[in-house]
């Protein structure tokens, strides 16, 4: 079940992203699963604007924070513990946010991943029919999401913009 997230779940979901984090250590990027999940008060924000999810088992297993940004939403972080991964929820995440942003007027959905980690961009696109984006097709707020990330290290790794259209 998907749900908008609570006050009550906020400290879960920070939980979730250590959890889901550690992957990252494996493929020598001990720094992303070193990296501090959102605070509580980054989540609390997400949660007070209607831009949180969760997918609930008996309790949160994953949660998925979105934005706008050049007229579509973007995908700000989806995560998944790992104890459910490789069952379709970030991807039912995903397809319920697409569902949310259509209702809105929203064109397309857009993230930013790492372009080589499997469980990222090849997933994108495999699995949830986005494309990566060339420098030029950025707008300008994602543009400055991407110097965001770029400031905070994440550009040690090959980093992707990538958008999926939505119809109407």
């Amino acid at each position: 079940m998907i749900r908008l997230a609570t006050e009550a779940d906020l400290a879960g979901l920070r939980d979730i992203e250590r959890a889901a984090g550690r992957a990252f250590a494996d493929i020598g990027m001990a720094a992303i699963a070193a990296d501090e999940p959102p605070t509580l008060e980054v989540l609390r924000h997400y949660r007070r604007n209607g831009r949180a999810w969760v997918y609930l088992r008996t309790a949160p297993v994953a949660y998925l924070l979105a934005r706008w940004a050049d007229g579509a939403v973007h995908v700000e972080q989806v995560s998944v513990h790992p104890d459910q991964a490789g069952h379709g929820i970030g991807r039912a995440l995903i397809e319920h946010v697409a569902g949310w942003a259509r209702e809105r007027g929203a064109r397309a959905l857009t993230l930013t991943t790492f372009a080589e980690v499997a469980w990222n961009a090849p997933y994108y696109e495999r699995r949830c029919g986005f494309r990566r984006l060339r420098d030029d097709e950025l707008g300008p707020e994602l543009r400055d999401i991407r110097a965001a990330e770029a400031g905070h290290g994440l550009d040690r790794w090959p980093r992707v913009a990538m958008r999926r259209d939505l119809e109407p």
